[in-house]
């Protein structure tokens, strides 16, 4: 399997794992390490991975709603053969994101290490 599809696999893994909220699908995707960034009126917003991680154990998924999928990959930006950032946007319930997600490829794989992410659009329920 070349790179640009493991990649593909990867980022297939991390939307599945939020629209099914598996723990054990996020385990596989996200390095123990990353963190999460967003903006919330000018203040930057650091989450740690654990604190993301128990936020998906408590979410009611979006499978379990019968959600329509909505997930895609907009941009991937190769930085080198093991390191890529990967725009996706994605629903989750009536929010739709925007994610900038930084993958490397490591032993274990390709990894998120670091997740920006932008609350886009609030959607009515389908």
């Amino acid at each position: 399997m070349n790179r640009a599809t493991e990649l593909l696999d990867a980022i297939q893994t991390y939307f599945d794992a939020l629209y099914t909220c598996d723990l054990s699908l996020f385990d596989k995707v996200f390095h123990p390490a990353c963190s999460l960034f967003d903006v919330d009126e000018g203040a930057i917003l650091v989450d740690p991975i654990a604190d993301y991680r128990q936020v998906i154990a408590t979410r009611e998924s979006p499978a379990s709603r019968s959600q329509e999928r909505e997930d895609e990959v907009i941009l991937i930006d190769w930085l080198s053969p093991a390191a890529a950032t990967v725009k996706v946007r994605l629903r989750i319930h009536a929010n739709v994101f925007v994610d900038h997600l930084c993958f490397v490829r490591g032993v274990d794989g390709w990894l998120i290490v670091a997740k920006v992410w932008h609350l886009e659009t609030l959607r009515v329920s389908s």
